[in-house]
């Protein structure tokens, strides 16, 4: 939702997750996480972007907002989270995308983090 919100208004980022942390309701997420997660992303948008090009049929840019903040996500636990299983990571961007974006917009998702996993994950894949 903070990557949503950030897309949308012309707000810095920074603003933007301050803003946030203490006006959502917050208390069952771990705040630290929360923050260098919506900066590592905010800050790498554009390398996460090129990242996905490849996998997907338009520009990121021309993406759903949500489809593209769901993105990034997966993108950046593919990348900075080897720990995580690659189809742990597909499952809760999915999971983000049914709650969150239009009707089939999950199935975009899954389809574009599935090729991203072939190239970032390749041993795992």
């Amino acid at each position: 939702q903070a990557l949503y919100r950030w897309q949308m208004n012309a707000s810095p980022w920074q603003d933007v997750v301050n803003e946030f942390a203490t006006e959502e309701d917050m208390h069952k997420a771990d705040r630290g996480y929360f923050k260098q997660l919506v900066t590592d992303i905010c800050g790498g948008s554009e390398a996460l972007d090129s990242a996905l090009a490849p996998f997907m049929d338009r520009k990121p840019t021309e993406l759903d907002p949500v489809e593209r903040a769901v993105l990034w996500v997966g993108t950046h636990e593919l990348r900075s989270s080897p720990d995580v299983p690659f189809r742990v990571v597909i499952n809760e961007a999915v999971g983000l995308a049914k709650r969150f974006g239009a009707t089939d917009s999950h199935k975009f998702v899954n389809a574009v983090l599935d090729a991203a996993a072939r190239e970032l994950r390749p041993l795992e894949h």
